[in-house]
């Protein structure tokens, strides 16, 4: 089969690797029709995140149709139209139970292969599924498949951040960054009752699509202006809470700046500095809670594939590329390098 690869830092090939064989009775063959590249695949491909093996297939965003199965599978059957979750979870130990299936004790991430070990990914014609019952979900009729798609990963993310957030009803909330979670966190925090939103960036084209998504939307390198138009919407006290998707200690920072005492942070960038960029001393001088971790997105999968049919239209103009999956290569380049309009970008295979 063809497959988008990890060769090394800022480089991947489309090429032929063989088709993934079932290993155990619990698994699921899915030929993929839509796979997503995310700004997670952009760690190891700027060596953020080191160990990926050579010739990893890449992705963790796949969707398609089911095509072979293990007798132990029940709950999807040949030609069932799935989605997964970016990681993949058994349903049955303590974390699923509790709905924290991102910890799942023998689940995989998609798209990681180290020393040998590990799960190929989606962005390639075919993806072996370990735990097929548990792992995948039905795609709903008359959902787009490139929607439904981000229900495995960003859409479920960006709830999970205004969740963590601790997002309300009435709240002042300020998105940090504009990418997809941070649009997708936009709509997360108005479906939780957010009177307004404060989208924080520097892209004039995300900033575009952050007021089309209802936010008041503000670049962050204007001198001053982002606390002005937050205590503009807040009577001068700050934004209840903050969602910080950007994941570095400047964004952190400017969450905090921007925030009233009392006020939540829901991390949902991947850090990689050592150090937090707020003390100990601030957290409890200002009353702020700060809350961080890998979303568990198959437990939110349901309500998150319940939103994307609800905001179908609107989630479908973040989506400024798809493209064959023998383009892969320079969609990444092109993606990693933010060249204007490319936003999120999902691969046909």
């Amino acid at each position: 089969m063809k497959a988008i690869t990890f060769q090394g830092i800022e480089r991947l090939a489309y090429e032929d690797v063989p088709d993934p064989g079932m290993v155990a009775d619990t698994d699921a063959i899915v030929r993929v029709t839509a796979a997503g590249i995310c700004g997670s695949d952009l760690h190891p491909y700027f060596g953020r995140e080191a160990g990926l093996d050579v010739g990893t297939v890449m992705g963790h965003e796949p969707l398609g149709e089911v095509v072979e199965t293990g007798s132990a599978v029940r709950a999807h059957g040949l030609g069932a139209k799935v989605v997964a979750p970016f990681t993949t979870n058994c349903g049955d130990c303590f974390y699923c139970t509790v709905g924290l299936t991102a910890r799942c004790t023998s689940g995989q991430l998609f798209g990681w292969v180290e020393e040998g070990r590990g799960l190929h990914g989606g962005q390639a014609e075919y993806v072996r599924v370990p735990h097929a019952d548990a792992t995948l979900v039905a795609v709903p009729e008359g959902l787009d498949e490139a929607v439904a798609l981000l229900s495995g990963d960003i859409l479920s993310t960006a709830s999970f951040g205004a969740d963590i957030a601790g997002v309300s009803n009435g709240d002042a909330v300020v998105v940090i960054g504009c990418g997809p979670v941070g649009l997708l966190s936009i709509l997360a925090a108005f479906d939780r009752g957010a009177r307004a939103v404060v989208a924080l960036d520097r892209v004039p084209s995300r900033l575009e699509m952050a007021t089309s998504f209802g936010a008041v939307s503000v670049n962050v390198d204007s001198e001053g202006e982002p606390r002005a138009v937050v205590d503009a919407q807040t009577e001068g006290r700050g934004a209840d809470a903050a969602i910080e998707a950007v994941g570095h200690e400047s964004a952190t920072r400017l969450a905090a700046d921007l925030l009233r005492p009392g006020g939540r942070i829901g991390a949902l960038g991947v850090h990689t500095e050592p150090h937090l960029a707020l003390s100990p001393g601030e957290l409890y001088d200002r009353n702020l809670s700060y809350a961080a971790g890998r979303c568990p997105a198959r437990h939110y999968m349901p309500a998150s594939l319940d939103l994307a049919l609800r905001e179908q239209d609107r989630i479908a103009t973040m989506i400024s590329h798809r493209l064959p999956l023998s383009e892969g290569v320079e969609a990444y380049r092109r993606f990693a390098a933010r060249e204007p309009g490319w936003n999120k970008v999902v691969l046909l295979p």
